[in-house]
């Protein structure tokens, strides 16, 4: 399965067989969180859907070293080269130190992910915990001649890196109409061009965060932070870098450009990136109050959903669609995949009650496949919740009597819908919490219309069956007997 797998890698614009630079060992880099405020629900689709493709390689048997970073450093407000530290602000406006700030978000970042139900990367690097690194690769490229020192700052040289290479190769846009697009410099400025980008700046008096360096008491640019930590747990050359789309350019255009530079060579093998998510059809901003956070998605509290909604439903929902494509929020769309997670999950348990018989009604080794199908290409999981419902419908067949299925297919399903549910999906079962009592009233309900199907009394066994499937409770009729379930 592995060489068949296909990826949509951004740098080309279309998808390729993936193969690995080291056989089957794979580097996989994402984004991390800034952590100067509550994660917001966006952020939570990009790690939930490389969360996704981890498990996914994982399940191939590639071994992965998953790294995502933890930004607590050098940046600046609208990720500008000037401007207040986003976690000295904070700091400030809390009275706290800058790195209880980091605590306290990282904290609540790790259980927001939890909850979701997100594996750990291999490794979780701070861009703190790698300054030195950082002014490694920055004293590299001043000597290469694609960096230069000005007042205590360093940036990198744009258009002295374009006349050998191609800035701008990751987001298809030419330096000639970014450039014609940029205000001329001011006599002020530190920079020789509008398109230079920091690579070290230097502090402030009043910035909190600081570091010393050769050229001055400052510290690291945004981007540098990723090609620093990328380099020394991947390598000079990786296999994915992922990210949400926002990040395409400039920063990851600026980490192409820092690496290649650096290494003498594209850093990235394949690029990866994340669509944005919608609420309500309109996009999420907290200046207009159409956001919504996890807790608030959790919990229901806010007037934006009709009512809270457990992490896996929320993952769920995100599952139904494609990781690249855009995704809209709402409290009627939550509600219809809350009933398809729970169709998917009572289908599972019905899986794991059945006995198999001499030979299947159902080809169910290429229904296997289509799950293999639909992952193999570019992480297709919407396609792929749709053939696990397939299977459910051939379970509801053979609970119903109405198919067989043989006793080795019946163990190859089972081990590929654990897998591709709980594995690869990364879902869990939800407590209900009050189906105990729910089932205990439902066994009632059903002797009840088992003495009236007995007694030859069908107007009450109908009203029964058809008053339970108002109340979205489908009753079924099967060879071994009644069963119900949850719409």
């Amino acid at each position: 399965m592995q060489s068949q797998l296909k990826i949509y890698n951004t740098l080309k614009g279309e998808k390729e067989l993936f193969k690995p630079i080291h056989n089957n060992q794979v580097g996989m880099y994402v984004c991390g969180p800034t952590v100067y405020s509550d994660v917001h629900l966006g952020n939570c689709r990009t790690f939930i859907s490389f969360d996704m493709i981890y498990r996914y390689l994982l399940h191939l048997d590639y071994k992965v070293r998953y790294v995502r970073n933890i930004t607590d450093a050098g940046h600046l407000e609208n990720d500008a080269d000037e401007g207040e530290d986003k976690i000295s602000k904070k700091a400030r406006l809390e009275a706290l130190e800058p790195m209880e700030i980091v605590q306290k978000y990282s904290v609540g970042f790790h259980d927001i992910m939890d909850r979701f139900n997100a594996l750990p990367p291999s490794i979780e690097p701070t861009a703190t915990g790698h300054i030195i690194e950082q002014i490694e690769i920055v004293e590299a490229l001043i000597k290469k001649g694609f960096a230069y020192e000005s007042n205590g700052s360093v940036y990198f040289d744009v258009e002295k890196y374009n006349e050998t290479h191609n800035y701008g190769i990751l987001s298809n846009r030419k330096i000639e109409d970014l450039i014609s697009g940029t205000r001329d410099l001011d006599g002020q400025s530190e920079k020789r061009n509008q398109l230079d980008f920091a690579l070290w700046k230097q502090a402030s008096p009043y910035h909190i965060m600081r570091w010393p360096s050769p050229w001055s008491d400052g510290f690291p640019g945004w981007h540098l932070e990723c090609t620093a930590m990328s380099h020394k747990y991947l390598g000079e050359q990786f296999d994915i870098h992922g990210g949400g789309m926002d990040l395409k350019f400039p920063h990851h255009e600026c980490e192409i450009a820092q690496g290649h530079s650096y290494n003498g060579k594209p850093p990235v093998n394949y690029w990866l990136h994340t669509n944005m998510l919608t609420l309500n059809g309109k996009k999420m901003s907290k200046s207009t109050g159409n956001n919504l956070l996890p807790e608030e998605l959790f919990s229901g509290e806010t007037t934006l959903l009709d009512k809270g909604f457990d992490p896996m439903v929320a993952r769920f929902f995100m599952m139904q669609a494609h990781y690249r494509s855009e995704l809209d929020f709402s409290s009627d769309a939550l509600k219809a995949s809350e009933k398809g997670f729970y169709k998917l999950m009572n289908g599972y348990d019905d899986l794991e009650k059945l006995t198999g018989a001499a030979e299947s009604d159902e080809d169910v080794s290429a229904l296997i496949e289509s799950f293999y199908e639909a992952m193999n290409d570019d992480f297709n999981t919407p396609v792929l919740v749709a053939r696990l419902f397939e299977a459910v419908t051939f379970i509801n067949k053979v609970k119903d009597g109405t198919a067989k299925i043989s006793s080795a297919d019946l163990d190859s399903l089972k081990t590929a819908m654990k897998a591709f549910i709980f594995d690869i999906l990364g879902l869990n079962s939800i407590d209900r919490g009050d189906d105990s009592k729910l089932g205990v009233a439902m066994d009632i309900i059903l002797e009840l219309r088992k003495n009236a199907r007995e007694n030859k009394d069908w107007t009450t066994s109908d009203l029964i069956r058809d008053k339970l499937n108002e109340a979205g409770i489908t009753v079924k009729d099967g060879k071994e007997g009644t069963s119900w379930s949850l719409n």
